[in-house]
Formats: structure tokens, C-alpha cells, sequence
């Protein structure tokens, strides 16, 4: 009867059994595979480590404990989210980095606690390899469930983001970040079960170790380079299909870096300005279809201030061509109350705002305040914030009238942290837009990775939706990148620049696109199913 029930543990014959590290190894381990698998995103972007640092949390997930696994998992989190956004730090001290980190590694606890129990099923038992499609979908639901809860989501840290510069990123053509995510955690499943193998042989004697160990060990490299070659296969077209865009895009810089940046934002209106007027210097006026600023360009509202209102034209007129730039105003949200929105304004010149399109998804904590008073007592940061930003309710699709072609071109314009959540990006392609923008304010956050982790998720973006991106921030990292995600130009951090370039205009919807939510919605019921039956024979078998 004791050997029945010990049969029933996912680490399953004693002789494995008997390679489980100790608990304080254990733990050891899980720290060490969340410190690798930040080192896989930027600025490092040494992306084969998110497999090894996935790995090694596979490693330390071996014992039958939802609650231990539990605790392993969040310490693997923290050591991965404590440096991971480090910028929150930066920009808002240590109680709420603290405090981000914690919460978000507890997200990645509890999936580790169903990935438990989901192993427990009867037709999971002595497999090997199969369980990684298990172990990678509830890898992708946690995620999901990070880029809605709470507070609207934080999906900053998805592994996809970590691969733009390795051959899974085609994979975000098929199925977005999560299929870049699903593939990464796989390939990251079977790397443990390599590792696994391979110190078990080392433990143990060549007549323990059998044909049957060598045999998976074989398949799970076989999986690993199944999946790498499948993702240089996925085409990832950059040819234009629609004519192209004639594009500037000025990054202005602010005098200093931290949250004080913008105290002077007529320097701020004055640097965008400058650098806008020293372009058409530099190419000549009506050289360009668009001039693109980024998210706060002038936060003085051009929209009712006359002497912004006149800057811009002077920009506008020396270009020769409108404006697209970030801004912001006041007025009554869905509710009635008082409230501020971020908004990009196109303006043309001679006429001054002909359209707006306002963020629907306000950073928490950091545009607006939940539970303020409770916030309060953690960092007396949030009374920065004044009046909370609202949310937009249109998609964030501007149209761009472009004389050279004759027609109105759909532009996708997502601010700042938006290009880190799916959906709003996808329902502005499915709304016609042809090329991808991507305005941001990184002035917050000094030094630290923010900006380049953020134009890593524009290039996951450009191949998911196959569209041209440009990233433009106050103070840079600034980007143009094309539709397969090569970063054909950038800008260096708190310096003023300026980038120009044609981009490709496309109107062919990816596999992504097309499938919208369906992807995440199979594997979450999936992953469901597959913790029920855990729970159900697993318990059954436990029983007997």
C-alpha cells in the first residue's frame, strides 16, 4: 500500500525521488533561475537564459507540496521582479518597488500551486515530457491573469518579452506574446528535464541510470530544437502593401532625469520644438508626410494655452507637415467627475487640433490612485498625483490625411505602458491601422532598463500585427523597427535626437490577429481541465 501511494508523486520512482535537492538548496536554486531569467530581457537580452532560468525553477518544483512549491515559486519571483523593475525604485522609492515585486511573484506562487496539483492526473504519471505542455499553458494563464488583476494588470515580465532577439519571436505572428511565451516556458520545462536527468546520472551508477533516462533526455533536446527551428520558419513579411509613411519622429530630452523632470514643461514644449525646427533644417520642409512627439511632449494644453497653440504651429509650418503629439486636458469621465486624460493630438498646422486619441489604460498607481489613502501610508508619492487620469473609451486609431497618397492613413497610437497589454493594440489593427506608434515618457525612470524593456515589447508588437513600429520617447530609448522586429535605428537615452524614415504600410492581418483571444480562452480551459483532473485522480489515486 506505501509503495501505491508513493507512486502517486509527480517525482514519481524512488530513484529520482532520491535526487530531490534539500529544502535550502531548494530555494537556492529558485533564486538563481529568477536572477538568469532576467538576465534574458534587457538590457542584457541574453535570451537563451530565460530556458535555463525556467529550468531551474522545474528543478526546485519537484516535491508533491502545493504549499512548498508554492513558496519555492515566489521566491523565484522575487528574485526575478526585484530586479526586473528595478525602475519602480527609481521613479517611486522602495515600498512600492517592494511591493509590486512581492505581488506579482505571488501571481507566479499560485500558478506554480495548480502546476502542482495538475501533475497529480493519472495520465500525467511517468510521463516526462508531455507534462511541459501542461507546465506551459498554466505558465501563459498566469500571465494573462497578471496582465488584468489587479488594478487593471501588470503585465510587465512576460517571458515573451524576453525573446525578440531570438528565433521564438515569429512565433507572436501566430498566437502574440503568449505563443512566444507558451514556447519559451516549454522550451524551458524540457531544459529542467534534461538537467534533471543529467545530475540524476551523475547520482547515480550507469546500472541505475536506464536506456529509458537517455531516451528522454534525447527527446526533450530533439522538442528544444524543434521549437527554435520551427520559429525561424514562420515567415514574417516587411514589404509595404499599401504604399508607405514618410515619417519623423523628434525625441526632445528634459533637463534632468527623475519625476522632477517635467517641473518646466514649456522646456520640455521648447526642446520638441527645437528639434522639430532642426530637422526641416536638416531635410528640407515638405520632406515628411508626419512629425511624431512623444507621450508628454508639452504638458501645457495647446488645445486652450494660445502661446503652445503658436509653438506648434511654428514647428508645424517649418516642417511642413502635422503633428502628432502627446499632450493632456481636463474633463468629466464616465462618471461625471472631474478628471485628466493622456491624450495624443493631431495638429495640423494652420488649423491646430483636427483629432485626439486618449489612453484607455491609465498606469495604476502611477496616473491614477487606487485606494489612495491606504496608498499613502506606503509612499506619500501618490499625492503627486492630483487629479487621476481617466480612461479613453475609442480605440487607438488616428487617421492622418496624407496629400502624397491621396488618402487617409489609418496610424495605430498606443501610449506608453498600453503596449504591454494585447488587446488594445489588436483591436486598433483590426481597425485598420497600417503602422504601429508607439509614444512614450521615460523621463521617471534615469538610467535603469525601462525604456528598453518597453521597445522590446514594441518589437514583439511589430511582428505580432506584422506592422512597422516606432517607439518614440521625451528621452529616449527611441526606436524604428521594422515588421519582423529588426530595430533599424535607435536613440540613446537623455540625449535630444531626432529619427527619420519611410515606413512600409501594410494591411494584411496576421494569424494573431485574426484569432484575437481565442488562443488564451482554449488554453485556459485547458489549463482548468487539467487541474481538475489533478485534483479529481489525483486525490483518487492518493485514496486507494
Amino acid at each position: 500500500m506505501s509503495a501505491t501511494v508513493a507512486s502517486a508523486a509527480p517525482t514519481a520512482p524512488d530513484s529520482v525521488r532520491s535526487r530531490v535537492p534539500s529544502r535550502a538548496l531548494t530555494l537556492l536554486i529558485a533564486v538563481v533561475g529568477g536572477l538568469l531569467t532576467d538576465t534574458a530581457f534587457p538590457q542584457r537580452s541574453w535570451w537563451p537564459l530565460a530556458f535555463v532560468g525556467v529550468a531551474l525553477l522545474v528543478v526546485a518544483l519537484q516535491r508533491d507540496s502545493a504549499r512548498w512549491n508554492a513558496l519555492v515559486a515566489w521566491v523565484w519571483g522575487l528574485a526575478f521582479f526585484l530586479p526586473h523593475i528595478w525602475w519602480a525604485n527609481a521613479a517611486v522609492g522602495v515600498i512600492p518597488w517592494a511591493a509590486l515585486s512581492i505581488a506579482e511573484a505571488g501571481i507566479v506562487a499560485a500558478g506554480a500551486a495548480v502546476w502542482t496539483w495538475a501533475r497529480r492526473a493519472s495520465w500525467l504519471r511517468g510521463r516526462r515530457l508531455v507534462p511541459g505542455v501542461v507546465f506551459a499553458l498554466i505558465w501563459v494563464v498566469t500571465e494573462q491573469l497578471r496582465q488584468v488583476w489587479p488594478f487593471g494588470g501588470f503585465p510587465w515580465g512576460r517571458l515573451a518579452f524576453s525573446q525578440t532577439d531570438g528565433p521564438l519571436l515569429p512565433f507572436a505572428a501566430i498566437a502574440g506574446a503568449p505563443a512566444v511565451s507558451f514556447v519559451t516556458a516549454l522550451g524551458g520545462f524540457w531544459t529542467g528535464v534534461v538537467v534533471i536527468a543529467l545530475v540524476g546520472r551523475i547520482r547515480t551508477t550507469p546500472r541505475t541510470h536506464t536506456q529509458g533516462g537517455r531516451r528522454t533526455v534525447a527527446g526533450a533536446l530533439a522538442g528544444i530544437v524543434a521549437l527554435l527551428a520551427v520559429g525561424l520558419l514562420i515567415p514574417t513579411p516587411t514589404t509595404a502593401e499599401s504604399g508607405s509613411l514618410r515619417l519623423g519622429a523628434v525625441q526632445g530630452n528634459v533637463s534632468e532625469p527623475g519625476l522632477g523632470a517635467f517641473a518646466n514643461a514649456r522646456e520640455v514644449l521648447n526642446n520638441h520644438v527645437s528639434g522639430t525646427i532642426e530637422l526641416s533644417e536638416r531635410i528640407g520642409p515638405e520632406a515628411l508626410d508626419l512629425v511624431l512627439w512623444p507621450e508628454n511632449a508639452t504638458d501645457i494644453n495647446p488645445r486652450e494655452d494660445a502661446d503652445a497653440a503658436e509653438l506648434l504651429d511654428e514647428a508645424a509650418t517649418a516642417i511642413g507637415t502635422p503633428l502628432l503629439l502627446g499632450t493632456d486636458s481636463y474633463g468629466l469621465d464616465a462618471d461625471g467627475e472631474r478628471a485628466r486624460f493622456n491624450d495624443m493630438v493631431l495638429w495640423q498646422p494652420g488649423e491646430g487640433a483636427v483629432f485626439s486619441y486618449s489612453k484607455q489604460i491609465p498606469a495604476a498607481f502611477a496616473e491614477y490612485i487606487p485606494i489612495r489613502d491606504i496608498a499613502r501610508m506606503f509612499s506619500p508619492a501618490v499625492d503627486l498625483v492630483r487629479t487621476d487620469i481617466a480612461p479613453g473609451t475609442e480605440i487607438a486609431v488616428v487617421p492622418v490625411e496624407i496629400p502624397r497618397l491621396e488618402r487617409t492613413v489609418e496610424v495605430a497610437t498606443v501610449i506608453c505602458f498600453e503596449v504591454a497589454y494585447d488587446a488594445v493594440i489588436r483591436e486598433a489593427i483590426q481597425g485598420g491601422a497600417e503602422v504601429l506608434f508607439v509614444p512614450t515618457n521615460n523621463a521617471s525612470f534615469g538610467y535603469t532598463a525601462e525604456s528598453e524593456q518597453q521597445l522590446a515589447m514594441s518589437q514583439l508588437r511589430a511582428v505580432e500585427h506584422g506592422r512597422a513600429t516606432v517607439q518614440i520617447s521625451t528621452v529616449g530609448v527611441s526606436g524604428v523597427i521594422a515588421a519582423d522586429g529588426t530595430v533599424l535605428e535607435r536613440t540613446e537615452l537623455f540625449t535630444p535626437d531626432a529619427m527619420t524614415a519611410e515606413l512600409p504600410l501594410r494591411t494584411t492581418l496576421t494569424v494573431a490577429d485574426r484569432l484575437g483571444d481565442w488562443p488564451i480562452i482554449v488554453g485556459t480551459v485547458l489549463a482548468a481541465a487539467a487541474f481538475a483532473l489533478g485534483v479529481a485522480t489525483g486525490r483518487v489515486r492518493r485514496g486507494r
